[in-house]
């Protein structure tokens, strides 16, 4: 009676049918879970250097000009936001300053613009401290864009809070010593 009981476990025990479906049911998910991480890290990455090429091409296109309006800010803001495409530019912020460091080598604001909510304007005359040591002498002058970018996970259930990333970059007027703006 016991070889009657144990034989179709000893079959069901040799059997190697279904391993594979066995396997892949095991493998799957922690295969699609190493996916969907790369794709998500490949989409943060490509905003994180959207975002930085947008706030560099925001301060070349300024830097680039003798003179500046609200109203050229505007357009050069309106690039920024193209450069951000795919992405929504709706969680963007840039702004954009011109500082001057004066003859006892203080860095102060000359004029800052601003698109979006997150960031504010940087106030006339304000001692901006945090400037890379020798990348002006006094009296020089250069354009100061920064961009601040909200990242929404399209996986909102593991990557619940946005991502924010920013970046600044410091270019130096390319025709003037110093980018005026005429009504900032």
């Amino acid at each position: 009676m016991r070889s009657g009981l144990l034989a179709p476990l000893m079959r069901f025990w040799r059997d190697r049918h279904g391993v594979s479906a066995v396997e892949f049911a095991l493998i799957a998910p922690v295969v699609m879970l190493i996916y969907f991480g790369m794709v998500e890290f490949c989409q943060a990455y490509m905003a994180h250097r959207r975002a930085g090429h947008t706030a560099s091409i925001v301060a070349d296109l300024v830097a680039q000009s003798d003179v500046t309006s609200t109203q050229d800010l505007t357009a050069v803001f309106a690039i920024g936001d193209m450069i951000m495409r795919p992405f929504s530019a709706e969680t963007l912020s840039i702004r954009v300053s011109s500082v001057t460091k004066d003859s006892k080598g203080v860095a102060r604001v000359d004029w800052s613009r601003v698109s979006g909510d997150a960031m504010d304007p940087l106030a006339k005359n304000e001692v901006i401290s945090d400037l890379p040591p020798g990348l002006i002498e006094n009296e020089q002058s250069l354009i100061l864009g920064e961009t601040e970018f909200e990242y929404n996970s399209a996986f909102g259930q593991v990557i619940s809070k946005p991502i924010r990333f920013t970046r600044s970059y410091y270019l130096r007027p390319r025709t003037v010593e110093k980018v005026v703006c005429s009504d900032c």
